[in-house]
């Protein structure tokens, strides 16, 4: 029984670390092709892909045009606009 107990008492700590963790963090790999204030453009395949910089953005080593960075990211909300659903069913209705 106290394993029992022992092993779900971990499995919630686990659990509760995991949800604590924050979102997601992704990552992008290529050369860098323009720094600018607080935006890297960064060229992964035919796609360029602009991140931006805080000041507590940890930068190891020389960060300069031309070099390959591997950056890791997370997605963040700047504004969220709700559209009423009741008045979109009744304009699919018409």
């Amino acid at each position: 029984m106290k394993k029992v107990l022992i092993l779900a008492c971990a499995f919630m700590l686990v659990a509760t670390m995991a949800f604590a963790a924050g979102p997601k963090t992704y990552q992008v790999t290529g050369p860098v092709l323009e720094i600018k204030g607080d935006v890297i453009v960064v060229e992964k395949g035919k796609d360029k892909w602009e991140v931006a910089k805080s000041a507590a953005t940890k930068v190891t080593g020389d960060l300069k045009v031309g070099s390959k960075v591997t950056m890791e990211y997370t997605m963040t909300a700047v504004s969220v606009d709700v559209k009423d659903a009741k008045k979109a069913d009744a304009k699919k209705k018409k």
